[in-house]
């Protein structure tokens, strides 16, 4: 199911990011153990009483040395292309300023619901300050603090009485739904192209459930793909390949949809940070991963060049070992033979389960092999260990004391459940609980 999205938009200081800090919570703020998984703080989702939604803060995305006025549009226009509902933000003490009116024609155009938030009303005597926002146009202004977190849960009531209906995809569950992603101008488009150019492959286009989101569904040798997003990914355009954090933006949503995710990386170009940011997004969201290195053909090759590369990926991925890598060309339309396997394989062990008994058995022998750690005089036991969950597979160990449950033991466990029923291609999620 698509979450709805809201965005918040408004001019610079009028307190965007404090609000979306404030509906995001905590979750803004989680970095990862993991080498080279951060986060970026453009987007997030948040939740409120039954709903779960995304949400952008529109004031993330800057364009360098644009006069005001423009970089206004780029960010209304995203939030006009990408959200359900827009909260307009003003502040409560300037009053309507030129550039409030400039924001509010932008949304008028747009035909989104707009809920109009008035931030810094931090005491009930400023509350007569938000009635001249009425002459904006978009009925009832909400006070709200944001340094206070005072009328957020009225604002956010408003907001998700204008969420579209949720609607289930309509995908079998046997249909791998695949998106590509990778910084601007690694070639996604020309190899999405390339893969439906293919010649078995046969495409029916289905309009996505997102509004400009075109799926496109296709069969190679009698399994059925959908590939998410295609039309996001093949825009171009000022705002959508020179701002990355706008690019960021149609991969998370891309990402959220997927079982399993490609990693298109530039052969030519090599392996750069947003590389491995975008990759990490992937990794967090827990769905099945193959790398993919495009544009092969550029690079001048001997016996030993793809074995390089392969162990450059590694070391600059180290949190994605467990995903495969494909070598292809677009352009040329080689090697793209290789991709299917792949994403078979890492979407059939994105979703594989295994027996309780049989886990219980490689465990034991783990702890045979390395025995568990020890703090202060008592050991750590693992009582008992089951899979709960698939895409990812989660696997629950019951111990007699977590916190002695180690990241570096945690990984010893996981490298053992790969080696005994393979996880290619997904990453695994282990979770240790207190036996009671």
């Amino acid at each position: 199911m698509t979450k709805p999205t809201i965005a918040i938009v408004g001019r610079a200081n009028v307190g965007k990011s404090t609000i979306f800090n404030r509906i995001v919570g905590e979750r803004v703020s989680i970095v990862e153990d993991t080498p080279g998984v951060t986060r970026d703080r453009i987007y997030s989702s948040g939740e409120w009483l039954t709903h779960e939604f995304n949400i952008i803060d529109t004031g993330g995305i800057e364009l360098g040395d644009e006069p005001f006025q423009e970089q206004i549009r780029a960010q209304a226009e995203i939030a006009i292309d990408e959200a359900d509902v827009i909260i307009f933000m003003v502040n409560g003490r300037d009053g309507i300023t030129n550039e409030d009116d400039f924001v509010a024609k932008l949304l008028f155009k747009s035909n989104k619901p707009v809920v109009l938030g008035v931030n810094k009303i931090d005491n009930p005597e400023m509350r007569a300050d938000i009635y001249e926002f009425y002459s904006l146009g978009f009925g009832e202004p909400f006070p709200i603090s944001g340094s206070h977190g005072l009328g957020i849960g009225d604002l956010l009531d408003e907001a998700a009485k204008h969420f579209p209906e949720q609607h289930e995809e309509d995908y079998d569950d046997d249909v791998i739904k695949f998106s590509l992603i990778g910084r601007p101008n690694v070639g996604k488009s020309s190899l999405i192209n390339a893969i439906l150019g293919e010649e078995r492959v046969i495409v029916s286009p289905v309009a996505g459930t997102t509004r400009d989101a075109i799926d496109t569904v296709y069969t190679f040798e009698n399994q059925e793909y959908v590939m998410i997003d295609t039309a996001g990914m093949r825009k171009k355009g000022k705002v959508y390949e020179s701002t990355e954090r706008y690019s960021v933006l149609r991969a998370l949503k891309a990402i959220e949809r997927s079982n399993v995710v490609l990693v298109v990386i530039d052969a030519e170009e090599g392996i750069i940070e947003q590389d491995k940011k975008i990759a990490g997004y992937a990794h967090e969201a827990g769905k099945a991963i193959v790398i993919v290195v495009n544009k092969w053909d550029t690079v001048d090759k001997d016996s030993k060049t793809m074995k390089k590369f392969e162990d450059k990926i590694r070391q600059n991925f180290q949190f994605l070992d467990y995903a495969p890598i494909a070598f292809v060309s677009a352009k040329e339309r080689k090697r793209l033979n290789t991709l299917f396997p792949l994403i078979n394989m890492a979407g059939e062990n994105h979703r594989k389960r295994v027996q309780s008994s049989t886990l219980n058995e490689v465990i034991t022998d783990a702890v045979a092999m390395n025995p568990t750690p020890t703090h202060k005089g008592s050991r750590l036991n693992i009582f008992y260990s089951t899979q709960v969950a698939i895409e990812p597979p989660t696997f629950v160990f019951f111990v007699n004391d977590v916190e002695m449950m180690h990241f570096s033991y945690q990984r010893f466990l996981e490298n053992r459940i790969r080696a005994a029923f393979g996880f290619e291609g997904t990453p695994l999620h282990l979770i240790a609980r207190k036996r009671n």
